[in-house]
């Protein structure tokens, strides 16, 4: 069933504010994808603060068209059926649910991508974005590294007043 000229207005309208304001964003075919699966997609997304929409191609385009950043986006890796995800909080969280999902759900797959500067991005390089640590991960890593001389430091510390206790209690033994 064909879609009214209002309702494409109004979907055209919205996908340019989800790509305005969306720090990433990712495109992949679900071809073979049950409805139950797509609500576990959805599901997924929603807990991770990402944004998932379904819509043509073509007003997708037009969505890109009528945004000043993205008029000179690339859109011929637009094909098929896509499904679309948008982040306004982080720019690889997108890619990461689509890639989680994916491993579970083969019949996903991703295809295209979009950044806030107005840049594509082809499937090779969103695969990678889906690689990258999580910006927790990446915050843990970090914590893990400035921690480290001073956690040596103490243990040498510590290590000196445990030899210092050792030979004390060993004298006081011999005694």
């Amino acid at each position: 069933m064909a879609i009214t000229r209002d309702k494409k207005n109004t979907l055209v309208a919205e996908l340019t504010e989800l790509f305005a304001s969306a720090k990433g964003s990712v495109g992949a075919t679900y071809t073979g994808l049950s409805v139950a699966d797509m609500q576990g997609l959805r599901g997924l997304a929603r807990e991770n603060h990402v944004t998932i929409k379904v819509a043509k191609n073509r007003l997708v385009r037009v969505a890109l068209g009528s945004n000043a950043k993205f008029k000179s986006a690339e859109t011929s890796l637009l094909s098929g059926q896509l499904v679309y995800a948008f982040s306004d909080e982080d720019e690889v969280a997108p890619a990461q649910i689509l890639a989680k999902f994916a491993k579970t759900h083969p019949a996903l797959k991703l295809i295209v991508g979009f950044d806030d500067t107005g840049s594509t991005h082809d499937t090779a390089t969103v695969t990678a974005l889906a690689a990258l640590p999580t910006k927790d991960q990446l915050r843990g890593q970090l914590v893990s590294v400035i921690a480290a001389p001073l956690t040596g430091f103490l243990n040498v510390a510590n290590g000196v007043q445990r030899g210092f206790t050792q030979v004390l209690s060993a004298h006081t033994e011999s005694i």
